[in-house]
Formats: C-alpha cells, sequence, structure tokens
C-alpha cells in the first residue's frame, strides 16, 4: 500500500533527537519504559493521530502466527507497525479519536478491541471487514468511536501486535494505555470499554492478573464496561463438532484466523494435519494463546450440540469419523485463566458494568444455539458476575449479536449511559 494512500509517518527524528521514553506514572521501575517509536497523523476512518509504542520489558515475546499469514497484521495497521506482518508483541497502537484533548467530559476513556480484530473495524468502520466482521449483510461506516466523540468524550483505542496474542501480555499493555493516557491529560482515572476478548486483557489489568514480570495495577480505572466478554468463559469452538472447523480449515475452503479444536480433520476425502490451529500448543505452533485463556466449560449447562459430525469426539476428545482433537479438558488445562481471574476480582473501587447481546444471528458463522447467547458468547457468560465487588449495572441488548456490539445504537446508547 502507498504511503499517500494510507497516511503519512511524522519521523520521530524531527520531533526529537531520540525516541521519546517514558516511565509510566505509578509503575516506575517493575513497568520499566515504554518508548514512542512513530507518530502517524494521517489516518484513515476518523482518527485523529496513531502512535506505535514499545514496552521494553523482558517479559514481552515474539508470539507465534499462523504459517499461511491469515494472523498477520493488514489495512493500515501494517503501516502503523512499521510494514512488519508480524509485529513483536511487545509493541501496541494508541489511536486518539478527534477531541481527544478537548472534549467536555473529565474522564478519557479507553477502547479495548477483541479477538481477530483492530481498533478500525472495532470502533470506527465496521463494514471494513464486511459482512462477517460487522455481524450483519449491510454495516455501517461509523461505530462507538464516532459516537462516544461526538458527545464530547476524550476517545482513545489500542491497538495490539498479535490479533490473536496472550492476554497476560496485553493486559499488561493496556496498564501502558491507561498510564500514557493519565500522562497526557493530566487526569487521575480512565474509564475502559472492553469488548469480546478484550474483556480478558482489560479485566485482568484492574485484578492485578500479571505474569512474574508484571506491573500490578496502578488503581488508575474509573469504570469498566464489559461488552460481551467471556466473564464465564467459553466454550463454542468445542460445542458443535466440526462445524467451526468449515470456516477455518484450509483444505475445506477455511481462511478465518481462529483457532480450532482439532489438529485432524478430513475434507473432500483426504485427511490432513494442522497442528497451527490448535488451542493446545502442538508441534512447536501456539498462535492463539488469548483465545485458550477464555475457555470454560458449558456441557453440564447446556449440553452439547448433537447434530453435527464428531460432536463428542471434538468435546471430549480422541478419533471421531472424521476428525481428531484434544478436547476441551486438555485445552483448559494448558492454559485457560477464567478461574484465576474470577478469583482475583475486581477491586470494590472499580465500578463495573456488564453488557451481553441477545441474538444468535451472525453472519457467515455457525451461531451458538444451545442457550441465550449472542451467537458467540453465552448471556449468563457475559453476565456473570463471579468475582465483581462492584456490580454497578448489567443490561442485554436483545436486537444485538457478538459483531454487532461495537456499533449498534443500542450499546452506543447504554455505554453512554453508563459512562455519564
Amino acid at each position: 500500500m502507498s504511503l499517500s494512500r494510507w497516511g503519512r509517518v511524522v519521523p520521530v527524528a524531527a520531533l526529537l533527537a531520540s525516541v521519546l521514553s517514558f516511565v509510566l506514572p505509578g509503575q516506575a521501575g517493575a513497568a520499566g519504559s515504554v518508548n514512542l517509536e512513530a507518530t502517524y497523523s494521517s489516518v484513515a476512518n476518523g482518527w485523529a493521530k496513531v502512535e506505535r509504542y514499545i514496552d521494553t520489558r523482558t517479559g514481552f515475546t515474539q508470539e507465534n502466527y499462523p504459517p499461511d499469514g491469515r494472523g498477520d497484521q493488514d489495512g493500515q495497521r501494517l503501516t502503523f507497525f512499521n510494514n512488519v506482518k508480524q509485529p513483536f508483541s511487545g509493541r501496541f497502537l494508541l489511536y486518539s479519536a478527534p477531541g481527544w484533548n478537548t472534549g467536555s467530559k473529565a474522564t478519557p476513556v479507553l477502547l479495548v478491541h477483541g479477538a481477530n480484530d483492530n481498533p478500525d473495524r472495532a470502533w470506527a468502520n465496521p463494514g471494513e471487514g464486511g459482512g462477517f466482521g460487522c455481524g450483519a449483510v449491510s454495516c455501517p461506516s461509523t461505530g462507538l468511536m464516532q459516537y462516544l466523540s461526538t458527545r464530547g468524550y476524550k476517545v482513545f483505542a489500542i491497538g495490539f501486535a498479535h490479533k490473536e496474542g496472550d492476554n497476560f501480555m496485553q493486559a499488561q499493555e493496556v496498564g501502558d494505555a491507561v498510564a500514557l493516557i493519565k500522562a497526557r491529560l493530566g487526569v487521575s482515572k480512565v474509564d475502559l470499554v472492553s469488548w469480546s476478548k478484550g474483556e480478558m486483557s482489560a479485566r485482568m489489568y484492574v485484578s492485578s492478573v500479571k505474569p512474574s514480570w508484571g506491573s500490578a495495577y496502578a488503581g488508575d480505572v474509573r469504570k469498566l464496561i464489559t461488552l460481551g466478554g467471556p466473564n464465564g468463559g467459553y466454550d463454542y469452538p468445542f460445542a458443535h463438532g466440526w462445524a467451526h472447523d468449515l470456516s477455518v480449515w484450509p483444505e475445506c475452503g477455511g481462511v478465518v484466523n481462529s483457532p480450532l479444536p482439532h489438529t485432524y480433520m478430513t475434507c473432500y476425502g483426504t485427511y490432513t494435519y494442522h497442528p497451527e490451529f490448535s488451542f493446545v500448543p502442538t508441534g512447536g505452533y501456539d498462535a492463539y494463546p488469548g483465545q485458550r485463556q477464555m475457555l470454560a466449560r458449558f456441557d453440564g449447562t447446556y449440553g452439547i450440540d448433537q447434530s453435527q459430525q464428531d460432536w463428542y469426539t471434538t468435546y471430549y476428545g480422541g478419533q471421531g469419523f472424521y476428525t481428531k482433537g484434544p478436547g476441551i479438558q486438555a485445552a483448559i488445562n494448558a492454559g485457560s485463566l477464567i478461574s484465576t481471574i474470577q478469583q482475583a476480582g475486581v477491586p470494590a473501587a472499580v465500578q463495573t458494568y456488564l453488557l451481553a447481546g441477545g441474538t444468535p444471528s451472525v453472519v457467515g458463522i455457525y451461531n451458538e444455539n444451545r442457550g441465550p447467547s449472542d451467537g458467540v458468547v453465552f448471556i449468563s457468560s457475559a453476565l456473570d458476575t463471579t468475582g465483581v465487588s462492584t456490580v454497578a449495572g448489567t443490561a442485554t441488548v436483545v436486537s444485538a449479536n457478538h459483531l454487532q456490539l461495537g456499533w449498534h445504537s443500542g450499546v452506543e446508547s447504554q455505554v453512554v449511559s453508563w459512562l455519564g
């Protein structure tokens, strides 16, 4: 892509003699420093600017990506990550919306996107990825970012290097972004609005669920809002036999960037092996750690979808007629964090709001049908308050599916009501 089309980088050298280094307020020493690497001032989808930062702590790693490129950075984000398709996970983007420094609302808002997503499609242009991306046949060209910005909110969004990355690292970067916003605006608190997998990193930050090298919560979040977040976990990919696989498995024509419950599958008469798409680290691959961390079992509550091929072995593990996989319990044992997060608890000082979608109508996928859901996450999981000390509000937008939660009018008005 040409820079003239996608935007112009303002060379850091033109701004300072060297890369800016920030010691984050409230996190000095343990967190080390966060370096500003580049600023982009001509940005698509209505954003005012984008900055790329790197957290220099040694705990950040180069995460594994699917080898066929489906998890690579794309669109203008590729430019922002310096044309590196598979960026180092210590790097993140901080998007600033119009009015980020002039909005009338006192508390700034940080938006945290979900799996296989980015700040553009999630919050500013839901139609960027077509119907599969926005959850409907017809997609709007604006989202929650514009809705909040035009109402006086100082809006920011974080963009992660890895689309399905480890939530331990991404939670630390949420803390980095909060500290940067505080320092920039001279405020003591930031509100977090998190969608789907983004709930994991946002909640882990405020709950101090961290790696040994990480920094604890700095007491700087006023409100935490989760949109379709798997607060109680999810088991959707394991519960429907091979239905989920068809959109992912290459030999079946699948191209979606998502993990699978299987390592072997028969497509068009050929039995093939793809360890790179497994929930469980297999064959040297571990490209979806962030998804594994969200898993929890719902077979005791909602059963399993017995209408789909290989339903039993998909969920419990083993060789089926056409597939073979380790089962959900093996994946949970390999690193689910749901129980850990719930046990850690959200501090009482953080007002927490939970919103669920109520319509299983996501375009392009086999929707979750075993119980009330938004097509991916059960309503009972999205509204699960286990470990939340201060439940300030819950709501279900019955007409919204999982991929509409960043732009549906009912969601937008509810978020504004909660933010105040």
